[in-house]
C-alpha cells in the first residue's frame, strides 16, 4: 500500500477512539500497571502513548521539515510512562491521549506535505538516515502494534479460563 497522508490520519485519529472504546470502563483488574517493563499493561501503554506524542512523531517530524545543521533526533525513552503516569488514572490518560493526538493531527494536517517533503531525511540516534514518510509510517503501524498489545494482554488474563478452547485462539499462543 502506498503511503498517502490522509489515509494514515484515519487510522491516527481513530486511535484514541479505539482505545476509550475498549479500556474505558474496564477495573482496573483489566488494565493497572504492573510496572514490568517487559510486559506492559494498558495503563502503561496508554501512558507510552502519551509520551510518543509529546517527544516523538511531531517533534521529529519539525527536525526534518526544518532541514537544519543537526537533524538528529533526541532518544527517546521507551519507559518514561512508568514515572511521567504515576498518581494519574486509565480515564486521565485516556484524555490526555486524545488531546494530545488532536493537536498532533492538526499540525500533521497543516503542514499539508508534499512528496518532496516526505523523503526529506533526519537521523535517529540508533537506526541512522530516516525520511519523514518513513516516521510517519512507522508512527501508524506503532498506533497497531500497541492496540495489538493491549489486546493480548487483556486475552492472556483469561488465558488458563478457557480450558481445551485455548488450541483454537491464536490470540494466546
Amino acid at each position: 500500500m502506498k503511503f498517502e497522508i490522509n489515509q494514515a490520519v484515519e487510522i491516527l485519529e481513530n486511535t484514541p477512539l479505539v482505545l476509550k472504546s475498549l479500556l474505558g470502563n474496564l477495573s482496573e483488574d483489566w488494565t493497572k500497571s504492573e510496572h514490568n517493563k517487559e510486559d506492559w499493561s494498558a495503563f502503561d501503554i496508554v501512558g507510552h502513548y502519551i509520551h510518543a506524542e509529546e517527544t516523538d512523531w511531531i517533534p521529529r517530524a519539525e527536525i526534518i521539515l526544518r532541514q537544519g545543521e543537526n537533524r538528529t533526533f533526541e532518544p527517546f525513552d521507551r519507559y518514561a510512562q512508568f514515572e511521567v503516569s504515576k498518581d494519574k488514572t486509565l480515564d486521565d490518560l485516556l484524555e490526555t491521549f486524545a488531546e494530545k493526538r488532536r493537536e498532533s493531527i492538526k499540525t500533521l494536517k497543516l503542514w499539508n506535505l508534499t512528496e518532496e517533503q516526505l523523503n526529506l531525511k533526519g537521523n535517529h540516534p540508533d537506526l541512522g538516515e530516516v525520511t519523514l514518510e518513513n516516521l510517519l509510517s512507522t508512527w501508524l503501524v506503532h498506533d497497531l502494534t500497541h492496540i495489538r498489545q493491549i489486546v493480548t494482554n487483556l486475552a492472556k488474563k483469561y488465558s488458563v479460563n478457557v480450558g481445551v478452547w485455548k488450541e483454537y485462539l491464536s490470540i494466546l499462543k
